[in-house]
């Protein structure tokens, strides 16, 4: 069962982090390259409604609930989280990933408001910071 619940917990974050790669990459260049103002807006406002549609949908509540899972069966408590190890890698995950979804957050509603200039900030946060919670989370097995 264990092993269910840390796959689905893996999937989701590649979903996440492998979506924002992609858009960062692959759809966003080509988009700038091939696409006219209007139709550019059009694509990347519906990659970015789709994409944070699946993150409140199925990337937020796998990650909550398989990551509690997780600490549980790991043995986790409020004050493991403050001893060198484990609990303190752990707690910099969580720092970091809560950084990820509010820099997502305010990416999302910079988007909107038309303030591009901080939604590119924002979003170059959230993927750099994203990238910092996988290079953490490679620790938590080691410890």
């Amino acid at each position: 069962m264990w092993a269910t619940v840390r796959f689905l917990h893996v999937l989701s974050a590649m979903v996440w982090v492998g979506g924002q790669l992609t858009v960062s990459l692959v759809v966003l260049p080509l988009a700038k390259h091939t696409l006219d103002g209007e139709q550019r807006s059009a694509v990347l406002t519906g990659v970015g409604r789709r994409f944070g549609i699946l993150t409140a949908a199925f990337f937020l509540p796998v990650q909550l609930v398989t990551g509690v899972a997780l600490a549980w069966s790991t043995g986790v408590t409020w004050a493991s989280l403050a001893e060198p190890g484990y609990g303190r890698v752990l707690v910099a995950k969580l720092l970091l990933f809560c950084v990820v979804m509010a820099a997502a957050a305010g990416h999302s509603m910079a988007s909107t408001r038309d303030r591009p200039g901080l939604a590119r900030v924002l979003a170059v946060t959230s993927l750099v910071t994203s990238v910092g919670v996988v290079l953490v989370a490679t620790l938590l097995p080691r410890l």
